[in-house]
């Protein structure tokens, strides 16, 4: 489903929040429609050091501020250091720390969701001492009964890469609330009503040992920040297009036929098994749930959201990447405004017919019950 796509943010429209640091990625951003009609995102802001060595250390930003923006340039001898790249340095005992951090900005668009007013001059949502000293990074917000909630993956030495929660009334002043989601659990995304007296969370936990691809996972709580009743969704299959790595992408949108997902999956477009030859394809595909009942998969598509902008098809690390992660409903009721980073540098928009998408989706019922009958056993006479 190839549809046009409006190139809204880039580096050079950001300035950076230290002298230290550059701006090399404006990326994933989370959406809402404000209670004025205007839709904000939230664009996560890279910022690398100028700097990354000299002849004697090896350098890496940290936040040190409790509540105001305080950054910190942590220095580590050579000789503590078994490699490095620009992006991190990796230490003698694997561990390792980065060259560069994220923080969020604030960009006020027109009703219409396709047009910039206004960007924050300074970051609006970054790291504290006390929460995310290392960055945080790809948010997403929907609005739950009346209050604005946002999950994103908070980055510090102590609990590495994780998910946090925060509130807000305005979109504008947040109120954390810390870890909900621990280690290497990412893509949070929360429904943004109760189901059957729950709230309940897509996210995409990983680790280094697994006997399946990354997938998605969900979740419930009583209240937004204790979850539990964990369970995993099987979406897809090793012959579908979009096996690989998924996750999930844009938070729910609520439809007559169900839930919709907008998530995102890896797949390598090459055969060959050689890790270094390998290109790797980052994608959107829908998934439609039950209301009722959401861990229950209705109907699936290919990939409807694909990497075909000049900047999005420019490689990247061996990477062509489209990363939807915002989604607004359009003012016409009947169109999806979809939010994505490209290429791990830019901010695009797409404007997609809910229509289209809908017929782009496969119903999976009748082939589950098509493999339950052949798998049902024979009565004893």
């Amino acid at each position: 489903m190839k549809k046009g796509a409006k190139l809204l943010i880039t580096p050079e429209m950001i300035k950076p929040s230290s002298k230290e640091l550059e701006v090399i990625g404006t990326i994933n951003p989370a959406a809402a429609r404000g209670r004025d009609g205007k839709v904000i995102l939230y664009v996560r802001v890279i910022e690398r050091l100028k700097v990354l060595e000299d002849k004697k250390y090896f350098y890496s930003p940290r936040m040190v501020g409790e509540k105001d923006y305080e950054i910190k340039i942590d220095k580590f001898p050579r000789e503590e250091v078994a490699t490095n790249s620009e992006f991190d340095i990796i230490f003698h005992d694997s561990t390792k720390r980065l060259t560069f951090i994220s923080h969020l900005r604030r960009v006020v668009m027109d009703e219409s969701g396709l047009n910039i007013l206004s960007i924050d001059k300074k970051p609006t949502f970054y790291g504290i001492s006390s929460d995310s000293e290392l960055g945080v990074e790809d948010p997403r917000i929907v609005e739950i009964e009346g209050k604005y909630v946002m999950t994103y993956v908070s980055l510090s030495r102590k609990e590495n890469i994780s998910t946090s929660i925060a509130f807000s009334d305005d979109l504008i002043n947040w109120e954390r609330k810390g870890i909900i989601f621990g280690e290497q659990d990412k893509d949070v995304v929360l429904f943004p009503e109760k189901i059957k007296g729950w709230y309940i969370a897509f996210d995409r936990p990983e680790g280094n040992f697994q006997f399946t691809p990354p997938h998605i996972w969900i979740a419930q709580s009583d209240d937004l920040l204790c979850w539990g009743k964990l369970k995993s969704i099987s979406i897809s299959k090793k012959e579908d297009k979009d096996y690989g790595r998924i996750g999930p992408g844009c938070p729910p949108v609520k439809t007559n036929k169900g839930w919709l997902l907008i998530y995102h999956s890896v797949r390598s477009e090459d055969n060959t098994q050689k890790e270094e030859d390998k290109l790797y394809i980052y994608s959107g595909s829908a998934a439609l749930f039950d209301l009722k009942n959401p861990i229950k998969l209705l109907a699936k598509s290919e990939p409807i959201i694909l990497p075909d902008q000049e900047y999005e098809l420019e490689l990247y690390q061996k990477k062509r990447v489209v990363f939807p992660t915002g989604i607004v409903v359009d003012k016409n009721g009947k169109d999806l405004l979809i939010y994505s980073g490209g290429r791990d540098v830019v901010t695009s928009v797409r404007k997609i017919s809910m229509e289209k998408i809908m017929d782009a989706l496969k119903e999976v019922n009748k082939n589950n019950k098509k493999e339950k009958s052949k798998s049902k056993p024979k009565k004893k006479k």
